[in-house]
């Protein structure tokens, strides 16, 4: 019967033995390729054992990077919305100071095109009635703004100035109800008078005879006959002509040219500022000073007048003063010699 637990080699010997198995594969692995198919193998084995023993550590690195990865994006994202919040904050500042300078740029060129003097204003404060068209502008009585005063942007006629503080006016636009001005087509001078709507987009124009000659696309501009506005300014482009045979006169809407709800920056026109009545006393007076210059002209040319007499008449025109008394050595000439004639 054998012992249950039987007796072997000491465990000294066994060390040996395995030393020198150990330094006899190394020389030969060293010296000869025999074990290269084995380490190939064996390398193919432990990579396995490798992989499962390592596969806790990766999977927890997994799981922490996919925490601190989430972390740091949302942080990282949030850090992304605040800067494009900022720089769209930046480029809509440049945006409106592009827009801005393009407005000043425009008001510069159309201010070239105007004849009488005039002074840029900036909008600040709309009126909030929702049925008047009103703007306060930051110009008043102060800087020479007057009552009646036309104010225009860079594309045509915005109102007139109705109401006069210090330092600011009130500008009543053309598309309030209670305003009108003369207008002529421009392609043909057909009058009209085209009245507010309440409307910021459009006109109206009143008792247009169904046969005048008007159509989409005409040109309106300011006729000058109200005394207010000065001639020859953009009002409003003619978009509409709804003509009704059983009516005597025709429905003319019109969209002003002047950007009402959108311009900023307007031009104050410093024109004649002269009353109707003061216009006409001195057109009265020019008119009679012409006439007595034609008076005065006619007799030299019918007889030979002295070379002091026919200066006057060669001279400038603007020079009341030295035409004036031409006519009076003018007469003696001509009167003592019709008793030589007859």
């Amino acid at each position: 019967m054998k012992p249950l637990f039987s007796k072997g080699p000491s465990l000294g010997v066994r060390l040996l033995v395995l030393v020198v198995m150990s330094v006899a594969l190394m020389v030969v692995d060293s010296r000869f390729d025999l074990l290269k198919p084995v380490r190939s193998q064996m390398g193919l084995v432990l990579m396995e054992s490798y992989w499962i023993t390592d596969l806790p550590q990766r999977m927890w690195q997994g799981v922490a990077g996919q925490f601190g990865s989430r972390t740091e994006l949302i942080a990282e994202n949030e850090k992304l919305k605040t800067e494009a919040l900022l720089l769209q904050g930046r480029l809509q500042k440049l945006a409106a100071l592009t827009e801005q300078n393009v407005r000043l740029r425009e008001l510069l060129n159309s201010s070239a095109l105007v004849n009488e003097k005039v002074e840029v204003a900036e909008l600040i404060g709309v009126d909030p009635n929702p049925f008047t068209h009103r703007i306060l502008i930051n110009k008043g009585e102060r800087d020479g703004v007057f009552l009646g005063q036309p104010v225009l942007d860079a594309r045509g006629l915005m109102g007139q100035v109705v109401e006069l503080m210090p330092y600011t006016s009130r500008v009543l636009l053309l598309t309030d109800t209670t305003h009108s001005i003369p207008v002529q087509v421009n392609r043909n001078g057909l009058r009209a008078i085209a009245s507010g709507t309440g409307n910021p987009e459009r006109l109206e124009l009143r008792h247009v005879a169904d046969t005048a000659d008007i159509k989409e696309g005409d040109l309106l501009v300011s006729s000058g006959m109200g005394q207010r506005f000065p001639a020859g300014y953009p009002v409003a482009t003619v978009n509409e002509v709804i003509h009704d045979s059983g009516q005597p006169f025709a429905i003319v809407r019109a969209i002003p040219t002047a950007a009402l709800n959108r311009s900023r920056y307007m031009l104050l026109v410093f024109s004649d500022r002269r009353t109707p009545e003061e216009r006409a006393t001195e057109a009265a007076i020019a008119q009679e000073e012409a006439d007595r210059q034609g008076a005065g002209h006619t007799p030299p040319a019918a007889t030979p007048a002295p070379a002091h007499a026919a200066q006057p008449a060669s001279g400038n025109a603007p020079a009341a003063a030295p035409t004036t008394p031409s006519p009076a050595p003018a007469q003696p000439a001509a009167t003592p010699a019709q008793p030589r004639r007859q």
